[in-house]
């Protein structure tokens, strides 16, 4: 697959692999109690955001089925790393991908993640071919619900007690987009 031209731009951020500078952004964004609460794991040491750092900095495309490309979001009015985003080549066969997004608090509610989030979709559906991409959520996290709905994704699973994640069974709502369903949203009206 070929690699994007680096930084994606939209109209307030730039999206950009990450850099050996990030060590320090990623850090503060995986160690924040609010961005884990979500996830599956704890929030990050540094050790562990280092590590981090270094897979993230290892794809700049999608070569392979199983491979995952985590671009940094930069505000482009202030240089800072907002958060990240995700697009992971789950199946070739089936020209399937998934979405994610991590953001710091301090930069909630400001639209970033909508803005970025776009930019992966099309990159999912217009450089890399995808034909159906999904975002998963625990579906206590309303925002990242509420995302994927602003998104046009459409909600189309809410698995029960599905998973058991830090001590407690979490419950999970699945989204999801074809390529035809971007295109229309994508078209002019």
């Amino acid at each position: 697959m070929p690699e994007p031209a680096y930084p994606i731009a939209t109209d307030r951020l730039d999206l950009r692999p990450f850099a050996e500078d990030d060590l320090d952004a990623l850090y503060e964004l995986h160690s924040h109690p609010d961005v884990a609460r979500f996830m599956y794991w704890e929030p990050w040491s540094r050790g562990r955001a280092l590590e981090g750092l270094g897979k993230r900095m290892q794809t700049r495309t999608l070569a392979r089925e199983g491979d995952g490309l985590i671009l940094a979001v930069v505000r482009r009015d202030t240089g800072a790393v907002t958060g990240e985003v995700l697009l992971e080549w789950a199946s070739a066969e089936h020209r399937r991908g998934e979405i994610g997004f991590a953001f710091h608090p301090d930069h909630h509610g400001n639209g970033f993640a909508h803005e970025a989030a776009v930019e992966m979709l099309r990159l999912g559906f217009e450089t890399f071919g995808l034909r159906r991409i999904i975002g998963r959520c625990d579906a206590a996290n309303a925002a990242s619900a509420g995302l994927m709905e602003r998104l046009g994704m459409r909600r189309e699973a809410h698995l029960v007690d599905n998973e058991f994640v830090k001590g407690v069974w979490a419950s999970e709502y699945d989204y999801a987009m074809l390529a035809s369903e971007w295109s229309a949203r994508a078209a002019p009206k």
